[in-house]
């Protein structure tokens, strides 16, 4: 086991060695949509890829949840299956709305699986990406 301060040193590693071996301008925060973001998380059990929609006002998330969603065979061919929840509860009790995608049986304290994690981070993200851009006009159209 690590102490809190190992595992936090561990992640702040690992985030550096992400940045440094996939040198990418992502997307993530800027898509011109506020409260709309895209979102690497990495744990002790898995990596996950998200899209996370999280306007305070429900009809505006439950609309741009839905553009999304009305495009989940396209979705599908970009970044493959994926979970979808439209009222996903964060650890801080804020209700958002959230697709992912996520590898399990990776940990980010353990060095042997980051490169796992980054090649899954940069094919999701990327597909996720391409996704946007793509039909970007479309989703905005709120």
């Amino acid at each position: 086991m690590f102490s809190k301060q190992e595992a936090q040193q561990l992640k702040k590693e690992f985030w550096t060695a992400f940045g440094k071996s996939f040198p990418r301008k992502w997307i993530l925060y800027d898509t011109k949509v506020k409260d709309f973001s895209f979102k690497f998380n990495a744990d002790n059990k898995k990596a996950e890829v998200s899209l996370d929609i999280e306007m305070k006002d429900e009809v505006y998330r439950d609309a741009y949840y839905n553009k999304i969603w009305s495009l989940e065979d396209i979705l599908k061919d970009y970044i493959g299956d994926f979970h979808k929840e439209e009222f996903y509860t964060l650890e801080n009790g804020k209700v958002i709305s959230r697709i992912w995608i996520e590898k399990d049986g990776v940990s980010v304290l353990n060095k042997n699986s980051w490169q796992q994690i980054f090649e899954f981070f940069v094919e999701k993200m990327d597909g996720f990406e391409r996704f946007y851009y793509e039909y970007e006009d479309f989703i905005k159209d709120v």
